[in-house]
């Protein structure tokens, strides 16, 4: 069954769905994008990712073409349209469509493109009972990560290297600290600590990583960001990822040795329930 999606202020079965081979995000990587989840065919953190949204496309200087109140409408019609209960949107605003120069052009008009995936079952993955491996690589992508670009080849390739190396993610390393997984914010805990990177263009400002921060405050646990090594990973009593499609997932092993027991760790386990309980009931 064909799905409907959103293409510059209409809505066209995928197959109908068409952009210019001129449009710079094609081109260029020239384009930022957000993913919110869905559950229970609400959405999930929206007012987050909008802000985020507006902030990367004023790094890049690029026009909104949407209020955040029309986008918010394009999603509900989405997740109604293609009966998501469970399951993502996606949104792509490129800079439009332009005869190819390094150079912004000046008039060109953005391109924006939205589409669902199901994922039923969203929220109830068995990786969060067995939690996920992962593997160190070195970072090699741009400096600015804190804006979320459609630029996403490093990542593909990180997530390639750890399918290679039996293992589900990787944790980038730049000078010797932890960055981020590949499409996630990173955590150790240690004596109870949860030790994340501070904010900074080094890294994505997590939409799921500040809620998360927030209810671990609300729940008085204690919260230190700051830059951590590989081998305090290797030293902690467990680890976790945050992030849009996987909530709060417990990472069990790097390079093949295991994190702590080796099992998901009490304190992901227990931000993964307060997550979901928290979100659910803001969710619009």
């Amino acid at each position: 069954m064909s799905r409907t999606v959103y293409v510059n202020g209409e809505y066209l079965p995928e197959e109908d769905a068409k952009i210019s081979i001129f449009d710079r995000g094609f081109l260029f990587a020239d384009g930022v994008y957000e993913v919110t989840s869905v559950l229970g065919g609400k959405l999930l953190d929206f007012d987050g990712h909008a802000v985020r949204l507006q902030r990367s496309l004023n790094e890049l200087e690029i026009k909104n073409p949407i209020s955040k109140e029309d986008l918010l409408e394009v999603h509900r019609v989405l997740v109604a349209k293609n009966d998501i209960s469970d399951g993502l949107v996606y949104l792509q605003i490129t800079r439009g469509a332009a005869d190819r120069d390094f150079a912004y052009p000046k008039d060109a008009e953005p391109t924006i493109v939205l589409f669902t995936q199901a994922k039923p079952g969203l929220a109830n993955s068995p990786l969060a009972d067995t939690g996920i491996k992962v593997i160190s690589i070195e970072d090699q992508r741009w400096g600015r990560r804190d804006i979320k670009t459609v630029q996403l080849l490093f990542p593909s390739m990180g997530k390639m290297m750890a399918k290679a190396a039996g293992a589900d993610d990787a944790w980038m390393v730049e000078d010797g600290f932890i960055t981020e997984g590949t499409s996630n914010n990173a955590y150790i805990v240690k004596n109870g600590k949860i030790i994340t990177r501070h904010l900074g263009n080094e890294i994505l400002h997590g939409i799921t990583r500040a809620a998360v921060l927030r209810f671990a405050a609300s729940a008085q646990m204690e919260v230190e960001e700051r830059a951590f090594t590989l081998d305090e990973v290797k030293d902690a009593d467990e680890a976790f990822i945050t992030s849009a499609s996987m909530f709060v997932m417990p990472v069990v092993e790097m390079d093949g040795d295991p994190i702590g027991t080796g099992k998901p760790g009490s304190v992901a386990v227990r931000l993964r329930e307060i997550y979901l309980e928290e979100s659910l009931k803001a969710a619009v």
